[in-house]
């Protein structure tokens, strides 16, 4: 009996222990915030949205659009966004917007009708800030900006001197700034008398002094490592039961520059989600039980791989050409690009790069847009054939000497740099086997990779280069997205960057005729209401495109993401992703 009493006696203090012991991890657990891991291959080139050249940038969690797009058909959504609704006009030249009561900045202070006022009459539409943004805002050949002016603090008018047919989407979509903590350095000059925003919310900044109207804010910033991204407590979005959104508290964006590095951590289980690489497939594919994560096919990519060629026949500041006069008479050579495509075998490049995964690309359009022009609708297409690429090169001039290499009309041998984003495995695989291909016809290719900021700041800006391999991410099925590419003033014109805001005219930049016809498609285009005629109007864009071809489209690969299991409520569709619904997904303990 006494030894029962003692043992019954241990056994309630073990399980009083036991409770205790529970009791405490619980509590710990429940501090440890939930938190979602994602890569990117680059660190953010800057925090100032307007001011972003990079495609990879954490904007998308700090700041909401007013109308969000609904990630089955791209259709606008009412009371998706910042805004509560919106009119249109009979003549659809006049928009009003009426933004939801009670917004707020992740600083706690309002945001209101200032705030759009602000960013489109001192930003976008400001001659002295170089954005991007202010190419697709552009309305008909006088390239005139909208109107934005304010009703009352929830309601702001836009007016377009004529129609414009994406004008709402794009309203819709551009980020808002808040004028509180901005207006200041517009106002504000340098030295130089540039505005002091152009050098604001750069990548020095403490990013905790970073404002959005988002689900998130910054955290903390970690050079070449990470960015951590918070709760933002101000936001708008309550679930039915009035519990504030989103769920996830902590988002970590994990920077990683090699793709090869990047499937290693998703496989050890220290990222949440993956872009898989077409080689990492048939790996990952049989371990998706195993390692309970779900892998989404989301189609064919709505980007761009391509390799660009510099038409620039410019010169810089101190008069040096920005491309050596003899390889920019080759460069500017129709015939010559023409022979480097049939030079290159693609269907190689889709077999053994991307493993069958994608398809031949032929156009910038997606071919979920309903103005993509296909082969069989009468796009002009360059399939492998050397011998073709030959015959074009020697009829514009070219020769071989005894030694197999080509060489111009002066005897200089065919030989210049491509260059390529260093860490992106496909894409150095793409430039070995382009590399290969042309030496072939006798053309010599020296690659060099570049990490990714410091490869968009050698072409955009200093303009020094022959060839690259680069991409754009897809802007959705509405052409107009890609005017500031095919604009001849467009910050993303690369092949043939002109001037751009802040920076002094370039002497001896030329436009060719078909630059500017294709500039001149994409207005009429954009004024056009009957799909029909807009579809014939982009159509001629590009066929042009095709002929000229400043742009070697590659490869157009299937967009797949591997997501954790424990990521619970995705609602994966092609033009969404995995993530659209962010402010609704949770992470199981």
């Amino acid at each position: 009996m006494i030894i029962f009493n003692k043992l019954n006696g241990l056994k309630k203090a073990l399980v009083i222990l036991l409770a205790l012991v529970l009791s405490a991890c619980s509590a710990v657990q429940s501090q440890i915030p939930s938190r979602l891991v994602v890569p990117s291959p680059s660190g953010p080139d800057t925090f100032n949205s307007p001011l972003n050249q990079s495609a990879y940038s954490v904007f998308g969690y700090l700041y909401d659009p007013l109308i969000q797009d609904d990630p089955v058909t791209g259709e606008l959504i009412p009371k998706s966004g910042l805004a509560e609704a919106w009119e249109i006009s009979q003549d659809k030249q006049k928009i009003i917007i009426t933004l939801k009561d009670g917004l707020k900045w992740s600083d706690g202070e309002p945001f209101t009708v200032d705030d759009i006022i602000f960013t489109y009459n001192d930003i976008y539409l400001n001659d002295q800030i170089p954005t991007s943004f202010k190419d697709i805002l552009r309305v008909g050949k006088s390239r005139t900006f909208p109107t934005v002016k304010k009703l009352d603090n929830r309601r702001v008018e836009f007016v377009v001197a004529e129609p414009f047919a994406p004008f709402l989407q794009y309203v819709a979509g551009l980020t808002i700034l808040p004028a509180h903590i901005l207006k200041a350095s517009i106002t504000e000059t340098d030295a130089q008398g540039n505005p002091k925003f152009l050098t604001t919310w750069g990548t020095d900044t403490n990013p905790q002094d970073i404002v959005g109207n988002g689900q998130y804010r910054i955290q903390s910033y970690t050079p070449y490592q990470r960015v951590i991204l918070q709760q933002n407590p101000y936001y708008w979005r309550k679930d039915k039961q009035g519990n504030p959104q989103p769920y996830i508290q902590q988002i970590v964006w994990q920077i990683i520059e090699s793709t090869d590095t990047q499937l290693l951590n998703f496989r050890s289980g220290s990222l949440d989600t993956l872009q898989i690489q077409p080689e990492a497939f048939p790996l990952l594919k049989p371990e998706e039980k195993r390692g309970q994560f779900t892998i989404f096919n989301a189609g064919p990519e709505m980007g761009t791989v391509f390799m660009g060629f510099n038409l620039n026949q410019g010169k810089n500041a101190q008069g040096k050409p920005f491309v050596d006069p003899i390889k920019s008479k080759w460069f500017n050579n129709k015939a010559f690009r023409q022979a480097i495509y049939y030079a290159i075998n693609r269907d190689v490049m889709k077999n053994n790069l991307y493993l069958g995964l994608g398809e031949l690309q032929f156009s910038p359009f997606p071919v979920q847009s309903p103005f993509y022009l296909s082969p069989e609708a009468g796009l002009k297409t360059y399939l492998y054939d050397p011998e073709k690429a030959k015959k074009l090169l020697i009829d514009a001039g070219f020769k071989y000497n005894n030694q197999g290499q080509l060489t111009d009309s002066e005897g200089n041998q065919i030989r210049f740099t491509l260059l390529a984003s260093a860490g992106k495995k496909i894409r150095e695989q793409m430039g070995t086997q382009i590399n290969q291909d042309l030496a072939k016809i006798g053309i010599q290719i020296d690659l060099l990779f570049l990490n990714f900021n410091t490869l968009v700041e050698r072409i955009s800006s200093s303009r020094n280069w022959d060839t690259y391999l680069g991409g754009f991410l897809g802007g959705g099925v509405e052409p107009h997205g890609g005017y500031n590419i095919w604009s001849v003033h467009g910050r993303l014109h690369t092949f043939n960057q002109g001037p751009q805001p802040g920076e002094p005219e370039i002497k001896d930049w030329k436009v060719s005729d078909w630059e500017q016809e294709i500039d001149d498609l994409f207005v009429k285009a954009s004024q056009e209401f009957d799909p029909k005629k807009r579809k014939e109007l982009y159509g001629k864009a590009q066929q042009i495109m095709a002929e000229e071809i400043p742009f070697l489209y590659m490869v157009n690969p299937l967009v797949l993401e591997a997501i954790r299991d424990r990521v619970q409520g995705i609602k994966y569709t092609p033009l969404g992703g995995g993530f659209w619904n962010l402010y609704e997904l949770r992470i199981a303990r």
